[in-house]
């Protein structure tokens, strides 16, 4: 297996071996991405495979940074690939101002999610609308900033910070019902 500096400058050179490894080596990782962010196997399976020919056409612009950096930037890649694709199916819209409300405060009880499994707490995240689920994986998961967000989806800094507190909550309620339900 080749590292990731000699499979970028290969990639960059255009050989087709390289471009097949670094499929084989990131495929998973960037479907379980979109995934995230469109809740649908085979919109997700879409969109890794448009990121990752997007990748192919855009190594030029990848300036290896050390071990990882090869990822960050497929990932951030990825997520531009995403985002597009939900703009131009207009599932990101802009939400009113008089609908923002300001982030609140979590207490100790939210470590309840730590008893939750993963593909419990996926799911939730998967049930959000989709501008909620957009900023929700972005912000928590990605580590966008606001500012960040709201150029990538157009809306305001405060739209962004107003749409994760909505998330948050929305996510906080599914949390308390489903320890609810299974007695946890």
């Amino acid at each position: 297996m080749r590292t990731e500096q000699e499979l970028a400058r290969l990639c960059t050179a255009g050989d087709r071996e390289a471009q097949g490894e670094l499929y084989a080596m990131y495929a998973s990782r960037l479907y379980a991405l979109c995934f995230r962010y469109v809740a649908d196997r085979d919109e997700a399976q879409d969109l890794m495979h448009d990121a990752m020919i997007k990748a192919m056409d855009s190594f030029k612009s990848f300036s290896y940074s050390g071990e990882g950096s090869l990822y960050a930037w497929l990932r951030r890649l990825t997520v531009n690939v995403i985002i597009d694709r939900l703009r131009q199916m207009s599932k990101l819209r802009m939400v009113a101002l008089d609908s923002t409300i300001e982030p609140g405060n979590y207490d100790a009880q939210d470590n309840a999610a730590d008893n939750i499994p993963a593909q419990v707490l996926l799911d939730m995240v998967a049930q959000l609308p989709s501008v909620k689920r957009t900023v929700f994986n972005m912000y928590c998961i990605d580590g966008f900033s606001h500012k960040d967000i709201a150029t990538a989806i157009g809306i305001t800094e405060k739209g962004s910070a107003s749409i994760l507190a909505k998330a948050r909550a929305q996510l906080k309620s599914a949390v308390n019902d489903y320890l609810k339900r299974t007695g946890r």
